[in-house]
């Protein structure tokens, strides 16, 4: 087999700093002259989290830090060698708690630019499981190819016994290669599951077998290292493609949790600090008590500030109401309302529009 040197050219600058200057590119393989010219091309674009992290022990699962580079993770697996040729990008080397737009811009602007070549077959993304979702669903709405776009992680740090970084890497890359893979949007690829970057969400802070989507099911699974899909591709209704070819930022959305005695006044505080639109982690189905609906209601009436309902539960429906002032999220989570929201906002859609964008993920009667 080819050593790992021949096939990667990146410089490991991720390893002496874990936070990396977002123009900071990393070198990469030149396209052009392929290591094997029958083989498939998979782009990796590093982000950090877990499946980049180190502990002390091998026996530590919490407490890690992030650190490893890009060609360290690829070079704990050289077997993904022999069926695709790799090169990647350390876009950034962070938890997933401190990705920000600045760095979910910059993977969509890359990865749209990747996969206009002809050349390319697919994209990895290797990401921290705690905002992985969120950045698999930007991806979803913003990237504007068929290609394969897969978004992986690990729930385990690279020194952890039984770590499950590398065959989860090893299956996303397997995954981006897969023309079985073509028009099916965003990926999400951890454990054995392959789930839409649309439906799947977390479900458990600390267990392998987190990422799933309990309503609208799987994608598929791997037998054997190979992706088999359950259905033909296919889009979920009412999802939306947003060109943010000329976007330097996003607005700001903030989400508020519904709660018991739930303080009316974070209605006006985020708006005073900049809010363009509020999202609600509603109890039940999007609801909050009478004095906090009357205080939002009030910050409606005064600022025209687009606000959604989600659902706090893990799964949900938030019905529409035509009368509300209030935006029923659907079966949208909290986090992926916020970016819907954030993207309507940002191609300067008005309150009516954004009620009919999130009206078209709605099922029809």
């Amino acid at each position: 087999m080819l050593s790992f040197k021949l096939v990667l050219s990146f410089v490991i600058a991720a390893t002496a700093s874990p936070i990396l200057h977002l123009s900071q590119l990393l070198p990469r393989q030149d396209i052009e002259t392929p290591i094997n010219g029958s083989l498939p091309n998979v782009t990796i674009f590093a982000t950090g989290g877990t499946i980049a992290s180190q502990g002390t022990s091998n026996t530590q699962t919490t407490g890690y830090s992030v650190g490893l580079g890009v060609q360290q993770l690829v070079d704990a697996v050289p077997e993904i060698l022999s069926f695709a040729n790799i090169r990647g990008y350390q876009v950034s080397n962070v938890d997933s708690g401190s990705v920000n737009q600045t760095i979910s811009l910059k993977l969509a602007r890359l990865i749209n630019e990747e996969l206009a070549r002809d050349d390319i077959s697919g994209v990895v993304i290797t990401h921290g499981t705690d905002t992985l979702e969120e950045t698999a669903f930007f991806l979803d709405l913003t990237i504007n190819s068929t290609k394969p776009v897969v978004v992986v992680g690990a729930m385990r740090p690279a020194t952890a016994l039984s770590a499950d970084g590398p065959l989860n890497l090893y299956q996303a890359v397997t995954l981006a290669a897969s023309p079985n893979a073509v028009g099916r949007g965003a990926m999400i690829s951890l454990n054995d599951r392959i789930g839409s970057a649309f439906y799947t969400t977390k479900n458990n802070a600390n267990s392998l077998d987190t990422f799933f989507s309990t309503e609208a099911g799987q994608l598929g699974f791997f037998i054997n290292q190979v992706p088999y899909f359950y259905y033909e591709p296919a889009v979920p209704i009412g999802k939306t493609h947003f060109d943010l070819s000329g976007a330097d930022s996003l607005p700001l959305i903030d989400i508020l949790y519904a709660h018991q005695d739930m303080d009316p006044e974070l209605f006006n505080s985020t708006v005073e600090h900049g809010a363009s639109g509020i999202v609600l982690a509603g109890v039940g189905a999007g609801g909050m008590s009478r004095v906090a609906a009357a205080a939002a209601e009030a910050v409606y009436n005064a600022t025209a500030i687009p606000m959604v309902a989600s659902h706090r539960s893990p799964d949900g429906f938030v019905p529409a109401d035509e009368d509300a002032f209030i935006v029923a999220s659907g079966f949208l989570n909290p986090q992926k309302a916020r970016i819907l929201l954030q993207l309507a906002i940002q191609a300067g859609y008005d309150n009516d529009d954004i009620k009919n964008l999130f009206a078209r993920g709605y099922p029809s009667p």
